[in-house]
C-alpha cells in the first residue's frame, strides 16, 4: 500500500534534513517506494514554493537542501525528541552566527495564529478599559508575583507562591529557605517594578538597556553583572554558546536589530524569550531576563504581559534545548501562545 503524498513530503523533508545538498534522483531513490519519479519533482516543487526547500545549482547540478524557515518552524514531537540521550542526539552543537539576519525574513506565527493572539489582545484591551486605576494596578500586581515566582522556579528556586506573595508584600523570608532564594524573588520583583515605571525603556532595545536589567535581576547574587569573558556550558544539552565577549555582543546587537524592526509585537517578545536564552551573554541570569525583557516589550506596546504561571517547568526546558539543538522554534512557540492566553483569561 503505498504512503499518502503527505507522509510522502514528510519523508523527503525528513530525509534532506539528514542528507543536505542532494539530488532529485537520490530523493527519489531512497524514499519514493510506489511514486514516479515525476511525481516526486512536483512534491519538491510544492515544497520549494512554500519555502520549505531551496535550491542550489541548475540542471544535473541541482541540489536540494532543507529552509532554514522549515528547521526553525515544523512541528516537533518533544516526547520523541528527548527519548534519545544527550550524547545520541543529532544537533546544531555550536551558535548560529547568521540565525538574526535569518529570522529578518521570517514570519513566526501562521495566519491562524496571529488571528488567535489578535483576538486574545483586544479581549485585553476591552477588559481593561472595564477597569478603573486601583483594580488595573491590582492585576499587575499579582501578575508580577505570579511572574515572580515563577520565573525563579524554572532557576530552581524552592519558594512556594504564598511563600512568594507574603514575601514581596510583606518582606517575611519563608522557614527553611535559602538567603539567596529571597534575594532572587525580590530582584525579579524590582525588575518587574522598574520596568512598569519605565514602560517605553524597552520599546527599542539596545545591549546597554540589556545589561541594565540583568544587573537589577543579579544584584547580590554574586553574579559578574558583565557580558561574560569565559566558556559557559549548559545542562541537559551539548549545545555551546559563544565564548567571546566581542561575538557575544555582535551577536547581542544583532538580535536588537532584529527585534527593534520587526513591527509585530508577538514576534518581537517571542524572540526576546528565544534568543537572550539561546545567546547566553551572561554567566547566569539569561533565562531570567528573557522573561523580563520580554515582558517589557509587551508592556511598552500597551500588549498583556505574561506571568508564565502554568508552565511546566521541565516542558519549559525541553522547549528551550529544542531551541539550543535544533534552532526550532514550535515547542516554545506553543508555550508563548498558551500563556498569553492564560493571562489575558486570568488577570484582566
Amino acid at each position: 500500500m503505498s504512503l499518502a503524498k503527505t507522509d510522502i513530503e514528510n519523508k523527503i523533508l525528513g530525509y534532506l534534513k539528514n542528507n543536505p545538498s542532494s539530488t532529485s534522483i537520490q530523493i527519489f531513490e531512497n524514499i519514493a517506494h510506489s511514486l514516479s519519479f515525476a511525481t516526486i519533482k512536483r512534491l519538491l516543487q510544492k515544497n520549494i514554493t512554500a519555502k520549505n526547500i531551496e535550491v542550489t545549482g541548475k540542471g544535473k547540478s541541482t541540489r536540494y537542501h532543507i529552509s532554514f524557515q522549515y528547521q526553525f518552524l515544523n512541528t516537533v514531537n518533544v516526547n520523541d525528541y528527548f527519548k534519545q540521550e544527550i550524547d545520541e542526539r543529532n544537533i546544531l552543537a555550536s551558535f548560529n552566527i547568521h540565525i538574526c539576519e535569518f529570522l529578518a525574513n521570517v514570519q513566526l506565527f501562521s495566519a491562524s495564529e496571529i488571528e488567535k493572539l489578535n483576538g486574545l489582545q483586544a479581549a485585553f484591551l476591552q477588559n481593561a478599559k472595564n477597569l478603573n486605576p486601583a483594580q488595573y494596578q491590582n492585576e499587575l500586581e499579582r501578575l508580577a508575583i505570579d511572574l515572580s515566582w515563577k520565573s525563579s522556579q524554572i532557576e530552581g528556586n524552592t519558594y512556594s507562591l504564598l511563600e512568594t506573595e507574603r514575601l514581596l508584600k510583606d518582606k517575611l523570608e519563608a522557614v527553611g529557605k535559602t538567603k539567596e532564594e529571597a534575594i532572587m524573588l525580590l530582584n525579579h520583583k524590582y525588575a518587574i517594578d522598574f520596568v512598569l515605571e519605565n514602560t517605553n525603556y524597552l520599546s527599542n532595545l539596545s545591549v546597554a538597556k540589556l545589561e541594565e536589567i540583568h544587573s537589577l535581576l543579579i544584584k547580590n547574587l554574586a553574579i559578574d553583572s558583565n557580558i561574560r569573558k569565559t566558556r559557559v556550558g549548559i545542562t541537559g544539552t551539548n549545545y555551546k554558546p559563544l565564548d567571546n565577549e566581542f561575538q557575544i555582543r555582535e551577536a547581542l546587537e544583532a538580535m536588537c536589530n532584529l527585534i527593534n524592526i520587526k513591527t509585530n509585537v508577538f514576534e518581537k517578545a517571542l524572540l526576546c524569550l528565544v534568543l537572550l536564552s539561546y545567546i547566553q551573554a551572561f554567566n547566569d541570569g539569561n533565562k531570567r531576563t528573557a522573561r523580563i525583557v520580554s515582558n517589557a516589550i509587551l508592556l511598552s506596546y500597551n500588549y498583556c504581559p505574561i506571568s508564565f504561571r502554568t508552565v511546566d517547568t521541565i516542558e519549559y526546558k525541553k522547549a528551550m534545548l529544542i531551541f539550543y539543538e535544533q534552532n526550532n522554534l514550535q515547542p516554545f512557540k506553543a508555550i508563548f501562545i498558551t500563556q498569553f492566553e492564560f493571562a489575558v483569561n486570568t488577570y484582566f
